[in-house]
């Protein structure tokens, strides 16, 4: 009995790459309902890794079965400047409209 250990072939295949996470970023956005395993099944990858990259590199987490960013991106957040903007306009054009409904509430 030998207590050496035995030749290896090789270091074993990194997962977590940029291209890696750049795919489950993207599968995430596109459909937001995907499971962990079904990412893992797609990438050819462990389940444990697409989640160490979900938390860890893309900042996500699940919320009612959808994954969601922790923070909003600049889009996002350029998106609600945009229609906070459209809203005030209306307002200011409607302001009999906004009166009476302010009024009755």
């Amino acid at each position: 009995m030998s207590t050496e250990d035995g030749d290896r072939s090789r270091r074993p295949k990194e997962v977590i790459t940029d291209q890696n996470n750049k795919k489950i970023h993207e599968m995430i956005l596109n459909g937001s309902k995907l499971k962990l395993n079904e990412i893992a099944d797609i990438l050819k990858i462990p389940t444990e890794r697409v989640h160490h990259i979900i938390h860890e590199y893309s900042d996500m987490r699940k919320l009612r079965a959808k994954w969601m960013t922790r923070e909003l991106n600049f889009d996002q957040k350029q998106r609600r400047v945009d229609n906070s903007e459209q809203c005030l306009k209306m307002i200011k054009r409607n302001t009999r409209v906004v009166a009476s409904i302010c009024d009755n509430g």
